[in-house]
């Protein structure tokens, strides 16, 4: 079995998928943001699946995505 993934992020960006709820971007931007908001909060892979009815792999994957950007940015990799 591998390691737990877990990403962390800042007050800042746990606070933005609060912010997405009121405005007017595409349901699945505001659902990929709240996985990301709940992983950083200590919920499993697993859970956070249950919770949006998504496979394991799907979460995973939007997550390792999170992270990948995340990556590039700390680098200063625009694109």
């Amino acid at each position: 079995m591998g390691a737990r993934l877990r990403v962390f992020l800042t007050r800042e960006q746990d606070e933005t998928p609060l912010k997405l709820r009121a405005t007017n971007v595409p349901q699945k931007v505001k659902d990929r943001a709240e996985v990301i908001r709940l992983n950083a909060h200590g919920w499993y892979v697993e859970k956070i699946a249950g919770h949006f009815k998504w496979t394991a792999q799907t979460v995973r994957e939007v997550l390792h995505r999170w992270k990948k950007i995340r990556h590039r940015r700390a680098l200063g990799i625009t694109r």
